[in-house]
């Protein structure tokens, strides 16, 4: 519950900032603690990564009285951790994110997605370098995403793992603790495998605008939480000001 109060209001990136300074982060999201001790992010680290940029971009779409499910944040982490441990072609992001929108339709997310002509962040050591590929070589990476990140949730979910993941953290407590309730990491794991298998879900209709129902949200309506956890991953990878430097460049 307290985690849930950290990330799903509108303050997960001051939180997860928080939390790693002060060595709280290895008990309660050690996973992501590993993250931050591989790449050297110093307790009291200024810059950012993919991880605190994801979350601040949630963090734009949310407040203390328009919170998130929890299966959104946990998405999220899933989703990066997969990424973490194995990078990704940006059109492969986006096209799985897409295929999340739509509920699982990935031959309409392939297409859709490999229309796609915009600049990514190259900033971050999760998004490979963009490399051509045709419709069958894009859907099977999404697959394989698909497949990493319910991987990784399952981990994150097992004591085990999580005791491996606080082992590879310095001076970190031996600890087993999993903060994942079973309701969160059964919708979430809905959300990966209609990817994985890349069928729509039956009677699923993706949202038609852009407006944010806030109490749908809140209680994990499948339509918002998808939209929106597409909306930050799009967010992330291809920042909105980096588009408009581009074509600031080309006048």
């Amino acid at each position: 519950m307290e985690v849930n109060y950290m990330l799903a209001y509108g303050s997960a990136e001051a939180s997860l900032r928080l939390l790693w300074r002060f060595g709280l982060l290895e008990h309660l999201l050690p996973f992501q603690a590993a993250y931050f001790s591989s790449t050297l992010f110093k307790r009291k680290d200024n810059g950012t990564n993919m991880l605190l940029v994801l979350f601040s971009k949630l963090d734009s779409f949310l407040a203390p009285n328009r919170p998130c499910h929890n299966s959104l944040w946990i998405s999220i982490l899933a989703f990066h951790e997969a990424l973490v441990r194995k990078p990704r072609d940006p059109l492969v992001v986006a096209t799985f994110a897409l295929a999340v929108y739509l509920g699982g339709d990935l031959p309409l997310a392939v297409d859709i997605g490999q229309s796609i002509n915009r600049q990514h962040d190259a900033g971050f050591a999760e998004l490979l370098e963009p490399r051509m590929r045709g419709k069958k070589g894009l859907l099977a990476e999404v697959k394989d995403l698909a497949i990493s990140m319910r991987q990784a949730l399952t981990e994150m979910t097992d004591e085990y793992y999580v005791a491996n993941a606080m082992a590879k953290i310095p001076q970190a407590p031996s600890s087993d603790l999993v903060f994942i309730p079973l309701q969160a990491y059964l919708k979430v794991l809905k959300l990966i495998e209609r990817v994985q298998h890349g069928k729509k879900e039956i009677g699923y209709e993706p949202k038609s605008n852009g407006n944010i129902d806030y109490h749908n949200l809140a209680n994990g309506t499948p339509a918002e939480v998808r939209n929106l956890f597409t909306l930050v991953v799009f967010d992330t990878i291809y920042p909105p000001n980096l588009e408009k430097e581009d074509d600031s460049s080309r006048r």
